[in-house]
């Protein structure tokens, strides 16, 4: 049995692309939608409360987390939609590569090419593409734009409020829009705290403190 997966997850890798054009087309996404690409070091607050809430094993797995797969599976055949379970490399080639398709050809495919994106590139150079494609909402593609967009600062120079909304917009950013749905985007941001308590980058009295303060919004 695991050589007939293995032989045919060899196959699925023959059949898909390869990713070796993944920042030709992060920067043709950028350009065509006019937004600036990351300078500099990577957001440090955003990075770690984007991890905690999207991707907690992000720097153990090696493109696909096992046990996010499984979840997504099962919830899929059950017809129970979309739980999560994506890594960020899932969700980065998913833009890139698959048109943000949710069929489940899609998924396979998607599978393969994050595989072939974490063989390819570093962790670091993985984050930095996505931070720069991901929206955030209110046409705000990428971090850099996002962070001036909804608060007036770099992105690295964002408080840990404001960091935990922004990461918390990339689930669903209508849905949890600061602007028209406050309550759902303050939902949201506690999420993101607890989960940075649960990762341990934050204590329990920290971001109980973090919640309380203003995210000052443009």
């Amino acid at each position: 049995m695991l050589l007939v997966v293995a032989g045919g997850f060899g196959l699925l890798l023959a059949v898909t692309p390869s990713t070796a054009d993944a920042r030709q087309r992060v920067q043709a996404l950028a350009a065509a939608d006019g937004a600036a690409p990351l300078a500099g070091s990577l957001p440090d607050r955003v990075v770690r409360a984007l991890l905690a809430t999207e991707d907690t094993r992000f720097f153990s797995h090696h493109g696909v987390d096992p046990s996010g797969a499984v979840r997504a599976t099962v919830a899929s055949l059950a017809m129970n939609g979309d739980v999560g379970g994506a890594t960020l490399e899932q969700q980065l080639v998913k833009i890139l590569y698959t048109g943000g398709r949710r069929g489940f050809t899609d998924r396979v495919e998607q599978v393969a090419l994050a595989v072939k994106l974490d063989v390819r590139y570093s962790k670091t150079d993985i984050l930095r593409m996505y931070l720069d494609t991901v929206y955030f909402g209110h046409g705000y593609y990428g971090v850099t734009d996002a962070a001036w967009g909804y608060f007036d600062h770099a992105s690295a120079a964002l408080t840990w409020a404001q960091a935990s909304m922004l990461a918390g917009l990339v689930q669903a950013p209508s849905a949890y829009d600061p602007y028209r749905h406050p309550e759902a985007a303050r939902a949201r941001q506690r999420h993101v705290l607890d989960r940075l308590v649960a990762t341990g980058d934050l204590t329990r009295p920290a971001a109980d403190a973090v919640l309380a303060e203003p995210v000052d919004l443009r």
